[in-house]
């Protein structure tokens, strides 16, 4: 008898394909699927979902790379440093292959690759000739957050996914992943080894499981009701405990609000949360801390419980996160103390947004932190929708109404397109793709309301375009230089057809992108692979200055 849960996974897959990204292959999407489904704990985008994808010629039998401090994804430009005990190093690698079996050639090509990647003696430049660029690159983001925080005795999962369409392997395929455990525990004596096969019954299993949109939160106090629908309670810490972990008692990040859920907060404000959490002192932990704030669509009063439509926690995360941690240590206890909840029901997004600003105002969170609260990116998103564009203002909401992949345009990846078009630093893109809108200055120069929604569409419209040349290009190029030359290309076009580099906004707003054929671009990017090749052809070039300067000379004397 047919497995019916591999025809209706296969189904799911085809109409997905269709709705979300009908120009990847099957085998593609079934790889972006698979990491999509493994990874959805920690609500990460599409775009940082792609960064991870690595397969191709030279990829050791792995297909993606993820690593996670904390739960947060590790980028180039992510900043750990200040992070000081209680780490959380989580390392992703995922082999996903569009068949329905198990192979013993696949473990063997990651016992292979993991002898060379995970020897820390061996240096990866010396693996340039047997492992592909970004590969390698995201191995030397693991290594070098791994060796960097190693005095400070992080916690380290390691946690292989080999995600199929079978059903399950045979005995030969899984006595192999004991022989990769030894390699991986040589190397690393200490950390959690965790292999999974993920098959049609999981994946589907996984893709069922839909982001929070009602959650219940206990209570055993009379809660305080307002008459715009919004309530005021003293919650049990345990209750609370319970309202943002899921049923693995994991954190849900989906329910923290991502203009603040990624920040981390000074390590004194943590401790003296912790300090309250963690001593028995005489007042009741709601006298120390100002409590939590979430919005929500709609919230009930129903018997011992508040069901709450679409949390979203916006002031509160440290003391969640503490919360989080003491309930998870073997020092906590279910004691009767409580902490204050603020549960308001926002007119409109407006409305929501002066509330995520003012509650935190009053905290140390950076203003960069709370840069989509602006309105300018409510403008943007407006009309970005009228034109059939998704401006991820609101961080995986049009992933979550899947969207198409292709037009979901997030906040880091329009601060890239502006800094390269409007500022000329295409280098700045290239080498700070998460954390460009921190600078004050130039946040003001990219996002400023006298530039037209219509401007920002016509940057992102080119930026496709360009990307799209790129990947076609012959002969073909490698994904670290399509990410290390595409901003470059789009500043170079724009110079290229204006005659000039010292072009201003009103200048760019002038072009008819439309007129800027094919041939042209592809005519630009051969004079900018030259330069890039000639330089070095390293991810270290195209960050650079220099690189820059080098194209402008070269367009000029043109």
């Amino acid at each position: 008898m047919p497995n019916s849960t591999k025809i209706i996974l296969i189904e799911v897959l085809r109409q997905k394909k269709v709705e979300l990204a009908p120009d990847l292959t099957d085998d593609e999407f079934f790889g972006l699927f698979s990491c999509e489904q493994i990874l959805k704990d920690y609500d990460i985008s599409y775009d940082q979902i792609k960064s991870g994808i690595v397969d191709g010629g030279g990829d050791g039998g792995i297909d993606a790379v993820y690593t996670f401090i904390n739960g947060e994804l590790l980028e180039e430009d992510t900043e750990y440093l200040y992070l000081k005990k209680e780490i959380n190093i989580d390392l992703f690698i995922i082999q996903s292959k569009n068949q329905e079996s198990y192979k013993e050639e696949a473990i063997n090509k990651l016992h292979a690759s993991a002898i060379d990647l995970f020897d820390l003696s061996k240096e990866l430049d010396t693996l340039k000739s047997t492992y592909n660029s970004e590969l390698l690159f995201k191995i030397d983001l693991f290594r070098t957050a791994f060796l960097t925080l190693a005095s400070k005795f992080p916690k380290l999962n390691i946690y292989y996914y080999y995600s199929t369409l079978g059903d399950k392997p045979d005995q030969k395929v899984e006595r192999k992943v004991s022989v990769l455990e030894k390699v991986i525990k040589s190397g690393f004596s200490d950390c959690n080894f965790i292999f999974t096969f993920l098959n049609s019954d999981t994946l589907l299993l996984l893709a069922r499981k839909q982001p929070v949109i009602t959650k219940s939160l206990n209570i055993e106090e009379t809660p305080i009701s307002t008459k715009d629908g919004g309530f005021i309670v003293l919650v049990n810490l345990f209750n609370y405990y319970k309202f943002i972990v899921d049923d693995n008692d994991k954190i849900l990040k989906s329910i923290f609000d991502a203009n603040v859920r990624d920040y981390q907060g000074k390590v004194e404000v943590n401790k003296a949360i912790k300090d309250s959490l963690q001593n028995n002192f005489n007042e009741d932990f709601w006298w120390l801390n100002n409590g939590v704030t979430i919005t929500s669509n709609k919230t009930v009063l129903s018997g011992k419980a508040l069901q709450i439509e679409e949390p979203q926690i916006v002031n509160g995360l440290q003391t969640s996160y503490e919360i989080y941690n003491y309930f998870h240590s073997e020092i906590s206890n279910k004691a009767d103390r409580k902490i204050l909840i603020r549960i308001l029901k926002p007119e409109n997004e407006t409305s929501r947004l002066k509330i995520i600003k003012a509650t935190n105002s009053q905290t140390n969170i950076p203003i960069a932190s709370l840069r989509a609260t602006d309105e300018i990116h409510l403008n943007i998103e407006d009309y970005f929708l009228s034109k059939g564009f998704f401006y991820d203002r609101r961080k995986n909401y049009y992933k979550n109404l899947e969207k198409p992949i292709d037009k979901i345009i997030s906040i880091p990846y329009l601060a890239q397109i502006m800094t390269a078009i409007l500022l000329k630093e295409p280098d700045y893109s290239r080498a700070r793709p998460s954390s460009l809108i921190k600078s004050e200055e130039k946040y003001k120069m990219i996002f400023d309301n006298s530039i037209s929604p219509e401007l920002y569409l016509k940057s992102v419209i080119l930026q496709k375009r360009v990307e799209s040349i790129l990947k076609n290009f012959q002969p073909l190029l490698t994904k670290n230089e399509i990410g290390d030359l595409k901003f470059h290309l789009t500043m170079s076009i724009i110079i290229k057809y204006l005659k000039k580099t010292n072009y201003t906004i009103k200048d760019f707003s002038n072009i008819n992108i439309e007129s800027i054929s094919d041939s042209d671009i592809k005519d630009v990017l051969n004079i900018l692979k030259q330069i890039y090749l000639d330089l070095g052809n390293t991810n270290k070039v195209a960050k650079s200055p220099e690189f820059v300067k080098k194209i402008i000379e070269t367009l000029i004397n043109i």
